[in-house]
């Protein structure tokens, strides 16, 4: 499944967030959010992102941006990320990859010739409305950050 794309409203969800309780997308209509999707907590790619992200929250929320990264982590794996690395951002776990799979980033991938079943590192820049804005595949870490800052203050 691809996914949802630009200019599709962006698939509401309700899941465990770190820190007890649930986050529902819904809920942040009438600001812009970020939501991006990571392969798995306390690795190097992933740390470097949440980083990045928690490097750049009070730009975000300067100019009124919920950031929020998900992946298929428990939210006790995600708490202790969140505390090893001061990590800032909301995080999410959708252990059984529905959402995941709804927004087409739970796909096939390959490794020493090896396939298997992973998140594809994505974001979706939601706007206000719950429009779809913007949509980055295959994200390569270093610069992502900057450049979804920029998308977002041109919404």
């Amino acid at each position: 499944m691809a996914g949802p794309d630009k200019g599709s409203e962006a698939p509401d969800f309700e899941l465990p967030r770190d820190g007890g309780g649930t986050l529902r997308l819904s809920e942040l209509r009438g600001k812009p959010v970020v939501l991006y999707f990571y392969p798995k907590d306390d690795t190097s790619g992933c740390t470097a992102q949440a980083l990045d992200f928690s490097a750049r929250k009070a730009d975000f929320d300067e100019i009124g941006v919920a950031v929020i990264g998900m992946s298929p982590d428990s939210r006790k794996s995600h708490e202790k990320f969140k505390t090893k690395h001061e990590i800032s951002i909301d995080l999410v776990s959708d252990p059984d990859k529905k959402v995941l799979e709804t927004y087409g980033v739970w796909v096939e991938k390959s490794m020493y010739g090896r396939k298997y079943m992973g998140v594809e590192r994505t974001t979706f820049l939601i706007a206000p409305d719950g429009q779809i804005a913007e949509v980055w595949r295959k994200v390569k870490v270093p610069g992502h950050v900057d450049a979804v800052l920029e998308a977002a203050r041109a919404l």
